[in-house]
């Protein structure tokens, strides 16, 4: 049986200073730059059950953790006693206009990184700023602050943030699994604040997604089954981010030029016609990996990989998988059309040269390439 946790005694003057505090939180979280912000109850109970489900169908691949910490993940107060609400905030990554993103996804000697990747990771910059607007909340909750308990996640604990930020009014949950939002698109990153305030909640947003099958019909490798669910162990962002060992030969042809993660789903969308280019510095390219060639990034040696990697989400795949997946990319360029034959010849030589010192794992995807 689901139950939250229960509100002791509220006294009055508490519950009219978070009245007070409400609009306050929506100009500190902008101050910020965070485009959005919301506050919801802890109540998750159809989140839990379309989780139970998705875990039943083992939809969730290797990645064990999503079914590791029981309930914490969908019942906030049993991972951080007292929390009566969650503050929900958004912000936007989008780096360059989605036009750039489809020309590059042409180009078969192109690699496409996913664009929340291209720049810092996002983690540390949001969970910073999630802990700047707790303290302006602490040092404006007068008799209250010292009462005042929060605790800051940015995608690095079992938080349930999609239904959190919907419950919360920032946007619903897409056919793709994502959160949009109709005024600014899906290209955003989210994150949470847990607190033991009683904070008034907003109303939860409303879907838009409509008779549209966009989504559902570009995944390269139909990893979205059905409306609402994605079996991640097609996912070409599972398989070339969260998948440890070797990518099953019959996706590795759909991946194309993909080499980490992708946005297929979202540049379909036409909801993204709204989304915001990012404000961030942070999270605008770096290295050059919004226009460079596979062959440039399959000549790195793994002192050059670390370098060029640091403070980016792209490190924690390693170097190995990094080379897998540019074997794969490689591969699929051999077999494009439009390829010309000196650029096989370069391919192949690369392909080759890499042969003599790759593990088994990469040695399978190397070898599938050059077939």
């Amino acid at each position: 049986m689901y139950t939250t946790a229960k509100s002791p005694e509220t006294h009055p003057a508490l519950l009219e200073k978070c009245l007070e505090l409400k609009p306050q939180i929506q100009q500190w979280a902008e101050q910020l730059g965070f485009q959005s912000v919301g506050i919801t109850h802890t109540n998750l109970e159809q989140a839990e059950q379309h989780l139970s489900r998705w875990l039943q169908k083992d939809f969730h691949g290797n990645m064990d953790y999503m079914a590791k910490h029981g309930h914490k993940r969908s019942r906030p107060a049993e991972l951080e006693p007292g929390t009566l609400r969650v503050i929900s905030v958004a912000i936007p990554y989008l780096p360059e206009a989605m036009a750039k993103m489809d020309t590059q996804l042409q180009q078969p000697l192109q690699a496409y990184v996913s664009r929340y990747a291209l720049g810092r990771d996002y983690h540390k910059l949001l969970r910073k700023r999630l802990v700047q607007l707790a303290k302006k909340i602490q040092q404006q909750s007068g008799e209250f602050a010292e009462k005042f308990n929060y605790r800051a996640f940015t995608d690095s604990a079992p938080v349930l943030e999609k239904p959190l930020a919907e419950q919360a009014g920032l946007g619903w949950i897409g056919k793709h699994s994502n959160l949009i939002n109709a005024q600014q698109g899906s290209w955003f990153f989210l994150g949470e604040l847990y607190t033991n305030l009683p904070l008034p909640v907003d109303a939860p947003a409303q879907n838009h997604c409509g008779r549209c099958q966009r989504c559902l019909e570009v995944c390269p490798t139909q990893a979205i089954v059905a409306p609402y669910q994605v079996d991640a162990r097609l996912c070409i962002s599972y398989l070339t981010i969260e998948l440890h060992g070797a990518i099953p030969r019959q996706l590795r042809a759909l991946i194309g030029n993909r080499i980490y993660g992708c946005d297929d789903c979202q540049l379909v969308c036409p909801w993204n016609r709204f989304a915001h280019l990012t404000a961030e510095k942070d999270f605008l390219p770096r290295q050059g990996l919004d226009n460079i060639s596979l062959l440039e990034l399959f000549a790195w040696d793994e002192a050059s990989f670390l370098r060029r990697t640091e403070g980016s989400a792209i490190r924690r795949i390693g170097y190995q998988r990094w080379l897998r997946n540019i074997s794969v990319a490689l591969g699929n360029a051999l077999r494009a059309d439009e390829l010309k034959h000196c650029d096989h010849a370069l391919i192949r030589e690369a392909l080759s040269q890499r042969l003599i010192e790759s593990d088994d794992m990469l040695r399978e995807h190397i070898l599938w390439a050059l077939e």
